[in-house]
């Protein structure tokens, strides 16, 4: 299952990244036509538009598979942390010394600095 969305949601990335490109921009850079010429049925205003409901549609669905790859990998993982495989078990269970990571008392007789003499 987690497949499929992976893969609908890379088909998703790469159309909507097309989609982003073809539409015209205020500089004219990789804009659809050229500057209206053509008349075909989807002329100016009307291609525009319709490119940008599809890219919101396309955006919409790319959202929606995120979320639901997110909920795919939560559910799958659920009770088991990162931590969890970066230790082995045996060291999992191991009280930590605290003393060990605090520095030396005023007491200690070895010097902070190393002295030349």
């Amino acid at each position: 299952m987690q497949n499929v969305v992976l893969i609908i949601h890379l088909l998703l990335a790469i159309s909507l990244i097309g989609l982003v490109l073809l539409q015209r921009s205020e500089g004219g850079g990789l804009g659809m036509g050229g500057g209206g010429a053509g008349g075909g049925a989807m002329s100016g205003r009307a291609a525009g538009s319709a490119l940008t409901k599809l890219t919101w549609g396309l955006a919409i669905a790319f959202i929606c598979t995120s979320l639901a790859l997110t909920i795919l990998q939560v559910q799958k993982s659920s009770g088991s942390s990162v931590l969890d495989q970066l230790m082995p078990a045996s060291e999992q269970n191991t009280p930590i010394d605290s003393d060990a990571l605090l520095p030396p008392s005023v007491e200690d007789s070895a010097p902070l600095l190393p002295v030349a003499e």
